[in-house]
């Protein structure tokens, strides 16, 4: 064969095969494998003398191959709440800017808050043979944390914390986050400080402990002020729910809700009905989603770390299915309080 005509196909596929790029590249087929999955052990200039041939052969990784030989795929399985929330598209896009030039795929599935739909996602995706797990939070059913535990897949949680040992996670505080906003509308002098909150998720709940935590300690804590709708968070529910709290006979100060949609909702609900923001109320969100520092007055909020979240949980769960040493298993982030003109 000439060394134009290139080297030998598969027989039975007519496909580029790992051991073509071993040979092509002078190397062995463990070396290729190890090289194009980004394994540090490899010499980088070995690293790049196999991806030149993998590039010249044209040859394309097989998935099941790759999963069949190691008992694991080479992607990564995300569950996460919601894609329609801007958060956890920003969460995702880190996660795959980390991963993808690892040679990690992501395979994302949408639990829509439900423990049901998560057990089942978790069941189907472990049938691929992920090499990692990405979920959020620690609210789950028994029978999802029993599978995750037998799976013996790495593991990393997004967005909370824990102290449990042997549990990786990447977050931040969401009860010191809830305090630092409703401490922010004390300290601009608001006593009756209302909390409208939705979907009702374990973060929220944490959100709306760190409020009442702040509200106690200044001793102005009111249970009558707790607004709590356990449908999908949203501007149109912000607006209503805006609506309901200034129509009751004593309004508060100051409103707290507990994402941006519906504090935005809030704001565009206040132009319709001539409420001055923040003269007669103000109002702050959670989240720092776009379009919060565009409205009328800007929205007040707390720009959570979601985008650096993703970034050190993939990286955290590319050491682990690395089989590396992770010596700091809870990472907490830092979040910003971001003051604008609504309160």
């Amino acid at each position: 064969m000439s060394a134009a005509a290139g080297p030998a196909r598969g027989r039975s596929s007519g496909r580029v095969t790992l051991q073509h790029v071993a040979e092509a590249a002078g190397v062995s087929s463990i070396t290729v494998s190890r090289a194009l999955r980004g394994e540090r052990a490899v010499a980088p200039a070995l690293v790049e003398r196999v991806r030149e041939a993998a590039a010249r052969l044209g040859y394309v990784p097989d998935p099941a191959a790759r999963a069949l030989a190691s008992a694991r795929g080479s992607h990564v399985a995300v569950l996460i709440p919601l894609l329609s929330n801007t958060l956890f598209v920003d969460l995702v896009e880190a996660v795959q800017r980390t991963l993808r030039p690892a040679g990690y795929q992501t395979l994302i599935g949408v639990t829509h808050y439900d423990p049901r739909e998560e057990e089942q996602l978790l069941r189907e995706q472990l049938g691929h043979r992920p090499a990692g797990l990405l979920v959020t939070g620690f609210e789950r059913s028994e029978e999802t944390r029993q599978l995750i535990a037998a799976s013996g897949v790495p593991c990393v949680h997004l967005m909370e914390l824990t102290r449990a040992p042997g549990v990786h996670c990447v977050g931040f505080s969401q009860e010191a986050a809830g305090q630092a906003v409703a401490g922010h509308l004390l300290a601009r002098g608001a006593r009756r400080i209302a909390f409208g909150g939705a979907q009702l998720d374990a973060r929220v709940l944490q959100r709306a402990e760190g409020y009442r935590r702040a509200l106690r300690a200044a001793g102005c804590w009111d249970p009558a002020l707790e607004w709590l709708h356990p449908e999908p968070s949203s501007v149109a529910l912000g607006g209503r729910m805006f609506e309901r709290i200034m129509a009751s006979p004593q309004p508060p100060e100051a409103i707290f809700f507990c994402h941006d949609d519906l504090a935005q909702g809030a704001l565009l609900a206040a132009l319709r009905l001539g409420i001055r923001v923040p003269d007669e109320v103000a109002v702050a969100g959670f989240n720092d989603l776009p379009a919060s520092d565009q409205m009328a007055p800007p929205l007040t909020t707390l720009r959570t770390p979601r985008g650096e979240i993703g970034t050190a949980a993939a990286a955290m769960l590319l050491a682990l299915m690395r089989g590396e040493a992770v010596e700091q298993p809870q990472v907490e982030l830092p979040f910003e309080l971001v003051v604008r003109g609504s309160g």
